[in-house]
């Protein structure tokens, strides 16, 4: 078993979370990750209401007897979104794990806390983490720049993004973006994170319910399949290179377009849409680096039971030759062990 304050804290064998990608994130998929010894968290976004992510998550405990999570990305634009329902929901059905993401939970973590939740707050920069370990959240995610969707705007990638707000904060960290298998895993906990959260990863599984096209698209992929738009208006997201893609650096590059402006191309119903139907070109599809690196379309189970026993092997048998007889720890910090 791993043991570290993130499997403590979820109550999981592996400290391997599934990310609540918007569309992708269901109780299939979810439910898959949780049997696997990780956990798996459900788009509340996704859910058109929150009678819809109640029925959602009681499905996934249909599937698994096992902690699940919830991510409720929060989003100041999207004012049709009842927010405060879906909080009631998850509430209401008892799930393990919030992640909460795109703007300050503080207005729900109270009462989420109160319910018993455990909160993980999405960052993209340190300070954001310290101000959210200051708010009272439980652990964060902190997305360095090889992030599907979005990176912010200071372009740090994981290598020094991880170990700076290891450095910074007290509660625990979650490594994301960039990671893929088992080397991702024990060079996280190299850098002090306690756990790592995966999204275009387990996008690429049996259980996922992206369409076969899109992943035998994703599986041909190379790290340099992604590209970075919304640069020229300071939103930058990281999506995979299709035609729309291209389009919009083009009109980028040409000057003076809005996110308005580019509604048409990007907007998230064309995206989603084009996840449903296999449609490589149908829309900005989200899409992190880590694409390069994963080749295969494992199960749930098997993809974990892999990342576990390449961890297992790295620090057993590599890292042992290459520091000999006397091996020095490879992650210092004394909270997290591997067995």
């Amino acid at each position: 078993m791993f043991k570290t304050r993130i499997t403590e804290l979820l109550g999981i064998d592996y400290p391997i979370l599934q990310g609540g990608m918007r569309w992708a994130a269901r109780a299939e998929l979810a439910a898959a990750v949780a049997n696997a010894g990780g956990i798996g968290f459900i788009s509340a976004h996704t859910q058109p209401t929150p009678a819809d992510l109640e029925k959602e998550i009681t499905k996934a405990r249909s599937l698994t007897p096992k902690p699940i999570g919830v991510n409720l990305t929060l989003l100041p634009a999207n004012t049709g979104l009842d927010y405060d329902g879906y909080v009631d929901a998850i509430v209401a059905s008892g799930v393990a794990a919030v992640e909460t993401a795109g703007s300050n939970p503080a207005k729900y973590i109270e009462r989420l806390r109160g319910a018993g939740v455990k909160i993980l707050h999405k960052c993209v920069t340190v300070r954001h983490a310290v101000k959210a370990e200051s708010l009272g959240v439980d652990a964060v995610s902190i997305d360095g720049f090889e992030c599907a969707g979005h990176p912010g705007e200071d372009d740090v990638p994981g290598l020094v993004l991880i170990p700076a707000a290891v450095s910074k904060l007290r509660i625990p960290v979650v490594a994301c973006g960039g990671i893929a298998d088992g080397r991702g895993l024990v060079a996280a906990l190299a850098l002090g994170a306690e756990g790592i959260n995966m999204g275009t990863r387990f996008m690429l599984t049996q259980e996922s319910p992206l369409h076969p096209a899109l992943k035998e698209r994703f599986v041909q992929a190379t790290e340099r399949d992604t590209v970075l738009i919304g640069r020229s208006y300071r939103d930058s997201s990281r999506v995979m290179r299709n035609q729309v893609s291209a389009k919009v650096l083009e009109l980028e590059k040409q000057g003076g377009v809005t996110h308005h402006d580019l509604l048409p191309l990007i907007g998230a119903k064309h995206w989603m849409d084009a996840m449903a139907s296999g449609d490589v070109d149908g829309g900005a599809i989200p899409l992190g680096m880590s694409v390069g690196l994963a080749n295969d379309l494992p199960t749930c189970a098997e993809l974990i039971a892999r990342i576990v026993s390449e961890a297992r092997s790295i620090v057993q048998e590599r890292l042992a030759r290459i520091t000999g007889p006397d091996p020095i720890s490879v992650n210092p910090r004394p909270r997290t062990a591997v067995h």
